[in-house]
């Protein structure tokens, strides 16, 4: 029974996960293809002041961030991570000897 369980939250977070890289290269694409037309608009309009560029850096800022979190690069951005460190910091605080125990 808890075998089947755990299988079951398995897929459900394969599955999610797969979802989460889904969306991504969806954001990707979009912000590919709108910024194509946004460069196409600037240059036509006024090829003297190139403002698409900071509509292409604030955007791919955020495209990067996603790509960072979703593929949890660096770790520190992932799940994992959170839940190593709080398993660190129990295992700290267990080992701890309290050097003080007046008051308590």
């Amino acid at each position: 029974m808890e075998k089947d369980f755990i299988e079951a939250e398995r897929f459900y977070q394969a599955k999610k996960k797969v979802k989460e890289i889904r969306e991504f290269y969806e954001h990707l694409a979009v912000f590919i293809l709108v910024n194509i037309i946004v460069i196409a608009v600037n240059l036509i309009t006024s090829p003297e002041y190139l403002w698409f560029v900071w509509c292409v850096l604030g955007w791919g800022v955020g495209v990067v961030i996603h790509g960072l979190t979703v593929f949890d690069i660096p770790p520190f951005f992932s799940k994992d991570w959170e839940e190593k460190k709080i398993k660190e910091i129990l295992e700290k605080e267990k080992l701890r000897k309290p050097e003080n125990n007046y008051g308590n």
